[in-house]
């Protein structure tokens, strides 16, 4: 088929062609997309429409078949962010938990009055008077070794995890 039958029998179908492509997809960007990749199509295989029954028919069905290609190709698509969006919330769930196991033992290494104030009021949730009761200290050295503990923690994590992996006592 020579380039100027294709224009009179596949081109100017295409008003009919866009009204298929537009009931598929939403959408005209993609419905202008699938006729011109019709056209593609058709065009590559000319020699033979010269034999073909019904050009039309052959120009609808091609049109459905790419507008589900596309489908299938969006779905996996999903598909695979989402695998992918599981893998990463994964992986961060592991490192939370790494960094939880490893401010443990950094938290184990602290002086005992410092870990059990430390493990009161951040892990157990206690109020300061009443970790000045079960500690017999002050509220004002409750504070002081509250924050010693925290900074403590705070520089040992940033140092193991940033370089040296031994623990400071």
């Amino acid at each position: 088929m020579e380039i100027e039958v294709f224009n009179q029998t596949v081109v100017s179908l295409r008003e009919r062609l866009l009204k298929v492509a537009a009931s598929l997809e939403d959408g005209d960007v993609e419905a202008e997309d699938f006729v011109q990749e019709t056209f593609l199509r058709l065009w590559a295989m000319r020699h033979q429409l010269d034999t073909h029954p019904n050009i039309e028919a052959l120009a609808v069905k091609t049109i459905k078949g790419i507008a589900i290609d596309h489908w299938r190709h969006r779905q996996h698509e999903c598909a695979e962010r989402e695998h992918t969006r599981e893998i990463v919330v994964e992986q961060e769930s592991l490192a939370a938990k790494d960094d939880m196991e490893l401010i443990g033992l950094i938290v184990g290494h602290l002086p005992p009055l410092q870990q059990q104030i430390f493990r009161l009021k951040d892990v157990e949730g206690y109020e300061n008077e009443e970790i000045a009761k079960i500690c017999g200290c002050t509220p004002d050295a409750l504070r002081q070794n509250l924050s010693r503990a925290r900074r403590r923690i705070q520089k040992e994590f940033i140092r193991l995890t940033t370089g040296g992996m031994k623990i400071c006592k």
